[in-house]
């Protein structure tokens, strides 16, 4: 468990990052959802640690990273770990991104693709405007005092407990509640509030997610990259990873059943299996300026002209078999 590990702290435009490193071999970089921090890795951190380098961060704003006021877009985090990645001496990583995580991750690997070897998506946002609507009432005014509310002891405790049972009761779209529940403890913090009202409002409005990743996919092709989705998924939905089949050509794709939001703690050991797999299976991405300048001048191909050249828009699952 990550707990073992050490939280280590840097100081980046000072702002203090924490973070776990673990482990040798080549560098996975695990990034966190919304409201969550390194510690939503705990069931598979231990296990990657002994084939990989593991760093995960908290992103600003959340876990024991400064809640400053500052800038919480993607690309402000996605520029945020490429300085904590060279403070720490580390050139190129894997990332792995879970849910706004994986957004970041997107961002990432189009801004600094001279860094990014490979990408693995867990969940991610970016790929469609769905959302819960449990993430886009952060964005309505009054939230930030209605949470405090909620966040009093005696009702932050019924709520929760709530969250937790129902989490339980194999009812639809309820199984991922008892990490909402999570996020309601870290709200007692109103730093932690109003650093996530930003970070929402920097991604989602009433309408659902506003930051889309769609029109720059294509350019995964010169990147290993693996979606990894949860069939029973009640935050982003799972259908999402149609589109990214159809809009990122070679992507990998395994969706797991009997799955939510966090594949990593619903099932940490195929988890770790997919991830062993894939790394074994692909060569890290060699950065050419050549290659990406004319990528980016022909822009992406039709989904037609895709299905034409073998890749169809509507995504087969590609099965692992245990490592």
């Amino acid at each position: 468990m990550s707990d073992a590990f050490e939280v280590s702290y840097v100081t980046l435009h000072g702002h203090r990052r924490a973070y776990v490193k673990a482990g040798n071999g080549p560098v996975l970089l695990l990034l966190h959802g919304l409201g969550c921090d390194h510690t939503t890795w705990s069931p598979v951190i231990e296990r990657l640690a002994r084939k990989y380098t593991v760093i995960a961060p908290d992103l600003l704003g959340h876990g024991e990273s400064d809640k400053p006021r500052a800038d919480y877009s993607v690309g402000g985090y996605a520029n945020g770990m490429r300085d904590l990645l060279t403070v720490l001496g580390i050139d190129r990583v894997t990332v792995v991104g879970h849910s706004l995580g994986g957004g970041v991750a997107m961002q990432f690997a189009y801004q600094f693709p001279d860094r990014t070897q490979r990408l693995i998506l867990v969940s991610p946002g970016g790929l469609g405007p769905e959302v819960t609507p449990a993430i886009r009432m952060i964005t309505t005014p009054g939230f930030h005092q209605a949470m405090g509310l909620v966040t009093l002891p005696v009702l932050r405790q019924a709520t929760t407990e709530s969250l937790r049972l129902l989490s339980r009761s194999r009812i639809p779209h309820t199984r991922d509640l008892d990490e909402m529940a999570a996020v309601v403890e870290t709200f007692r913090d109103p730093r932690t509030r109003a650093a996530i009202r930003h970070v929402v409002r920097a991604v989602v409005d009433w309408r659902g997610q506003i930051v889309t990743m769609a029109d720059r996919a294509y350019l995964t092709e010169a990147i290993p990259t693996f979606l990894i989705w949860g069939t029973d998924d009640g935050v982003i939905p799972a259908s999402h990873a149609a589109t990214a089949v159809a809009l990122a050509p070679g992507l990998r794709l395994e969706l797991i059943p009997d799955c939510g939001h966090f594949p990593h703690k619903d099932h940490p050991e195929r988890f770790v299996r997919i991830v062993n797999q894939f790394m074994r299976s692909t060569q890290p991405a060699v950065y050419h300026r050549g290659r990406f300048r004319a990528m980016l001048k022909a822009g992406p191909r039709p989904i037609a002209v895709q299905a034409e050249a073998g890749h169809s828009p509507v995504s087969p699952i590609e099965s692992l078999s245990p490592a």
